[in-house]
């Protein structure tokens, strides 16, 4: 059967760690005199990932391998989410209301949303995560300062990386369980086996950009 991407991670084990990092490409030079300097930002920003798997049977073991074969190198995606943030540290966890997107034509780094509750402190904290999109167009964002709502419902999220395409007005804000679309890092896919057949994985994975 065909292989239709972006594929989900399996659930047969968790996942022990998961480094993340934020990437900005900005250029700065320096004066070898003044020591001044000249910052210019190119405006990419993406999210990279290195995701340790705990030891594992060959059971549970040969089911992450061949997820990771599938993926066919850079060629494929997949979803991936922080499981640490899965749950919004806001009120966003366990609030009424919907969020959606309020207005078209947002990009960049900031995103204003409807729907959600009335005059709520702390709706999302900084350090949560918001998801834009969903299957292929799914993009992962961390929110960068606390946001309270308006008498109507309205708040203005900060968050990284910046929004590349603008999502429509109305369009669902995921504030739970939230993932964007990412591919592996590399087109060689590794995996250990030691002396009582225990598996050990560990991979790289890079925001996948249209």
């Amino acid at each position: 059967m065909a292989i239709v991407y972006p594929i989900t991670l399996p659930t047969v084990s968790g996942i022990r760690s998961v480094n993340l990092r934020a990437k900005s490409a900005v250029g700065i030079s320096r004066s070898p005199f003044t020591f001044k300097e000249q910052v210019f930002s190119h405006g990419g920003q993406m999210l990279e990932a290195e995701i340790t798997l705990p030891p594992m049977s060959r059971t549970e073991g040969e089911q992450w391998v061949s997820f990771l074969i599938k993926l066919k190198g850079m060629q494929g995606t997949f979803l991936l989410g922080d499981p640490s943030g899965a749950t919004a540290r806001g009120s966003a966890s366990s609030a009424a209301g919907t969020p959606v997107v309020n207005g078209a034509g947002q990009t960049g780094d900031s995103l204003t949303i409807s729907g959600a509750p009335n005059s709520a402190t702390g709706y999302l904290l900084a350090g949560d995560y918001i998801q834009l999109g969903t299957g292929s167009s799914s993009t992962l964002h961390k929110v960068l300062n606390d946001v309270d709502t308006s008498a109507s419902g309205i708040g203005l999220i900060d968050l990284f990386p910046a929004i590349r395409t603008a999502p429509a007005d109305g369009a669902g804000v995921t504030v739970s369980n939230a993932k964007g679309v990412f591919r592996l890092a590399s087109n060689e896919t590794n995996w250990s086996i030691n002396e009582v057949v225990n598996f050990g994985i560990t991979f790289a994975a890079i925001e996948a950009i249209a």
